[in-house]
């Protein structure tokens, strides 16, 4: 049975509020549940709240398309899709389970699944966007080949904010594996890496790897042939799949601020990159492509160390990093700065939320 939720258009006052700051030069700090509000620097400006703007607008089961409210809590969405033995593969995190749809695809982030289902800018089809113009405009729509030209929907997935209003997007959706089943190995971290290595090429059905404490964390999905050979190469002691969950949501003790004060950092590393020592604790995901760090060491020799190996870091500790995304090299910087002066000539939206001076 179709479950009810609340369903509410309040495109007109977000429009209306976004057309008075452009006019009174105030600025705009966009907001759904504040979930990831730790991210990034903090914005000050007159609140625009999304949460009211909610709902589902479409979803065909046949069609693996689902276009709903910026405000529609993460939770809604996945129920719906759930209902449908469908997903949205590359698990956005809820953290503190009040997420919004709107400030997933603003936030960019991904779970798990990223390396081997993609991030969540590869899910975005179209949008909705009130611009910095005061316009409300819809670019790309709900098929995969719908864009002649750049797909302006995909750039705002890891915008923050700073380029547009979302209040609605279409997102590609898939059926959840027939089987799914998630194992513990006790090795150490190179040989881990190893391991997921030869896995690859073997093209065993991985969609999770997370290695810490000692332990290899492995999650495989597909048909029950293809897992039942993958278990039978890896062994392991099976546990709760519900691991991946709390690991999405930095839930497991790792995360925990309240026994561990040391700042946060994620370093994003390309695939394959071996064991490197960092200053501190360190858990491995997406195979050894995300690690998180905590770690008392100055931001500049964490940011040499990942900029080294390929990749970047970003500060996700509220308040102890002045910039928390890696700096930028000037060319991108340059192209930061047009994208802005085109899509917020007047500088009202999330201002500052990326970088001091955008």
């Amino acid at each position: 049975m179709r479950r009810e939720f609340d369903s509410t258009d309040d495109s007109a006052r977000l429009i209306a509020q976004v057309q008075r700051a452009i006019a009174e030069h105030t600025p705009l700090r966009i907001r759904g549940s504040d979930s990831k509000r730790f991210l990034g620097r903090d914005v000050q400006g007159e609140e625009l709240d999304t949460r009211t703007h909610r709902g589902i607008v479409a979803y065909d089961p046949t069609e693996l398309v689902i276009t709903a409210r910026a405000g529609t809590p993460l939770t809604e969405l996945n129920t719906v899709l759930d209902d449908a033995n469908q997903m949205l593969p590359c698990e956005p995190p809820l953290f503190n389970s009040t997420g919004t749809i709107g400030g997933a695809v603003a936030s960019g982030l991904s779970g798990p699944r990223r390396p081997w289902a993609g991030s969540m800018r590869d899910f975005v089809l179209g949008c909705r966007v009130i611009t910095g113009d005061g316009d409300h405009l819809r670019f790309g729509g709900q098929v995969m080949k719908n864009v002649a030209g750049y797909d302006m929907s995909r750039l705002l997935a890891g915008s923050f904010g700073s380029l547009g209003v979302l209040t609605e997007v279409s997102l590609k959706v898939l059926p959840k594996p027939r089987e799914r089943r998630t194992f513990a190995l006790t090795l150490g971290a190179e040989q881990a890496l190893q391991e997921l290595s030869a896995w690859r090429k073997a093209a065993l059905p991985v969609t999770g790897a997370c290695y810490f404490d000692g332990k290899l964390h492995v999650r495989l999905e597909g048909g029950s042939g293809s897992v039942k050979s993958a278990v039978d190469r890896i062994g392991g002691a099976e546990i709760d799949c519900a691991f991946w969950d709390a690991l999405r949501d930095h839930r497991l003790p790792f995360f925990d601020n309240g026994t561990d004060t040391r700042p946060l950092w994620r370093l994003s590393l390309p695939n394959a990159t071996p064991l490197m020592p960092l200053p501190g604790d360190v858990l491995i995901d997406w195979a050894g492509a995300q690690r998180w760090l905590r770690s008392d060491a100055q931001a500049a020799d964490i940011r040499q160390l990942a900029h080294a190996a390929g990749g970047h870091a970003t500060c996700f500790t509220p308040s102890l990093e002045r910039e928390p995304f890696h700096p930028l090299a000037a060319p991108l910087l340059r192209y930061q700065h047009q994208l802005k002066r085109r899509l917020d000539p007047s500088g009202v939206l999330n201002p500052g939320r990326l970088y001091a001076d955008l």
